[in-house]
């Protein structure tokens, strides 16, 4: 199966284009442990930080750009929005992506629990994480 267009979301639930294959800090990283995570990649645009599978929050590189908080806990620094259900519409998830920077955006249940990112590729035409 080829990787999913974000034209093809119509139809589809954020389930459906949910990479779940993703990275998140716990809890007791600071933003130094979040800034050397970043700098392990060019290509990861956000940071999530959770407690076990709960959700705390996510980071930017330009969160975690001011080398004076390095000591800092990074979930102090951390934003805890936008996020996307599971269950919503496709279309919802690949908007909120486009709508941020790093072009991408949590999964998180209803419970709390991370379950993956939308995230859309950098040539803006698919999502990452889908098809094989």
């Amino acid at each position: 199966m080829p990787r999913l267009s974000i034209d093809e979301a119509d139809g589809l639930t954020v389930a459906d284009i949910t990479h779940v294959r993703f990275t998140a800090l716990a809890s007791s990283a600071t933003v130094g442990d979040v800034r050397a995570w970043f700098e392990e990649s060019a290509s990861r645009r956000l940071a999530f930080v959770a407690d076990g599978e709960r959700y705390l929050g996510s980071l930017t590189p330009e969160d975690v750009a001011d080398a004076a908080d390095a000591g800092r806990p990074a979930v102090e620094v951390a934003h805890d929005g936008p996020t996307v259900s599971p269950d919503a519409p496709a279309t919802i998830g690949r908007d909120l992506a486009l709508l941020t920077d790093a072009r991408r955006v949590p999964v998180v249940d209803a419970d709390g629990r991370l379950l993956g990112v939308v995230a859309v590729t950098g040539d803006l035409q698919s999502f990452c994480g889908t098809g094989s």
